[in-house]
């Protein structure tokens, strides 16, 4: 294991104030340390609005001034690379992850050469996948997608292979990567904190009732949940145009957690069948899933789907689209019921599926799923990355 006065570093620009994947990984990663490592310390080299020092206990954030890259995720671009590499020199310490494929992955590998640090990436965004080919084959058409996606798996195993390891949540995403020529990869699955995220008598009926009324959501309908960035990578148009699809049912509602470009598309929906909530606090998500009847999550490019696993834990079934990386993440018997196609009609098709599924049936399915805290579980998940430094530490030695 590393050592009890370890000192970790974690540069990233995935970094936003009304939350996301990555900060999640981060708050979860300081909070297991303050619990296992009481003497070890955790630093954050991320971007924000002004540069500032913030010291919490074991936790240290450096924000480094950056320009505002997107207004509704709030995320920044940290292009201040001399300001980043004298943070690390000032921090100096024991190891670096860097969970960011653009130019912090240069500057991460180029201080730790610098300074004899051992530096390791966590590939928490399939970029090429979701941002590259999406945008080059929407405006420049398909022969150029497939141009800059192979000059794009260059670029990857360029940057990536500088690192000691690369840390990756999907065992079919690591398969990927090897199959570039990265010889790096190094399984590391995410978890979910199962303090937070179980099932707490999801199914009975008075408790439910109250989650739903605190949260504004009717106490009579099917209530369909969404929760992640409204955006056209997490495929936000199938998830909208299947509810539209479903419009005609009024058992039906839907509650979406979150905000993003995609948001707009939410007007055209019916106003009186959707409860929208931008900003959700962090400790009401888990009601929320206690309240639902159903988590639909449409993402087909995930690396690993965090949220899928936190719904399951609270004993909430979740219907997907077959065929993906979150395949793996369909506890019990759900994953028949999932969409056979990345299509409006064929996820309308599988709500349908489950809403007609007897209460029984439905209980079973929730009882089921739950086993999903057992398998990913934020002590289990952490337990193997900090093994993984540890023997990267001993490694550079």
């Amino acid at each position: 294991m590393v050592p009890a006065n370890f000192h970790l570093l974690d540069l990233t620009q995935f970094w936003s104030p009304v939350g996301g994947g990555t900060r999640r990984y981060l708050a979860e990663k300081t909070a297991w340390m303050r619990r296992r490592l009481p003497g070890a310390r955790h630093t954050l080299v991320v971007p924000g609005p002004t540069t500032r020092t913030e010291d919490h206990g074991l936790l240290r954030v450096r924000a480094l001034r950056a320009p505002l890259a997107s207004r509704t995720a709030q995320y920044r671009a940290l292009l201040d690379r001399a300001a980043v590499m004298q943070a690390i020199a000032a921090e100096r310490p024991d190891l670096i992850e860097c969970s960011d494929p653009y130019q912090l992955a240069w500057t991460a590998t180029a201080a730790g050469h610098a300074l004899g640090i051992p530096v390791v990436a966590y590939y928490h965004s399939h970029f090429l996948e979701a941002y590259v080919e999406p945008v080059v084959r929407r405006w420049l058409g398909l022969a150029l997608a497939d141009a800059a996606v192979a000059l794009g798996r260059r670029y990857a195993v360029r940057a990536y292979q500088r690192f000691a390891r690369v840390l990756v949540p999907s065992p079919a995403l690591a398969d990927e990567l090897r199959s570039w020529g990265l010889r790096n990869v190094t399984l590391a699955e995410l978890g979910v904190d199962t303090r937070r995220f179980h099932p707490a008598a999801n199914l009975e009926p008075s408790r439910r009732a109250e989650r739903r009324a605190r949260l504004g959501w009717p106490a009579d309908r099917f209530v369909l949940l969404s929760v992640g960035r409204l955006a056209p990578e997490k495929n936000a148009r199938v998830l909208f145009e299947a509810f539209a699809a479903l419009a005609a049912d009024e058992r039906l509602h839907l509650a979406v957690v979150g905000d993003g470009p995609a948001a707009a598309a939410l007007r055209r929906l019916p106003a009186d069948r959707i409860t929208w909530h931008p900003r959700l606090p962090a400790e009401s998500l888990p009601d929320a899933y206690r309240a639902a009847d159903l988590l639909v999550h449409p993402g087909v490019l995930e690396t690993f789907g965090l949220v899928t696993v936190e719904a399951q834990a609270c004993g909430l079934p979740v219907c997907g689209i077959r065929g993906t990386r979150m395949d793996r993440l369909a506890f019990g018997e759900t994953l028949p019921l999932w969409s056979d196609a990345n299509a409006p009609a064929a996820l309308a098709k599988a709500v349908r599926r489950f809403v007609a599924l007897a209460p029984d049936a439905r209980h079973a399915l929730g009882e089921q799923v739950a086993h999903a805290a057992e398998r990913y579980d934020w002590a289990h998940a952490f337990e193997h990355i900090f093994g993984l430094y540890a023997e990267t530490l001993s490694g550079s030695r």
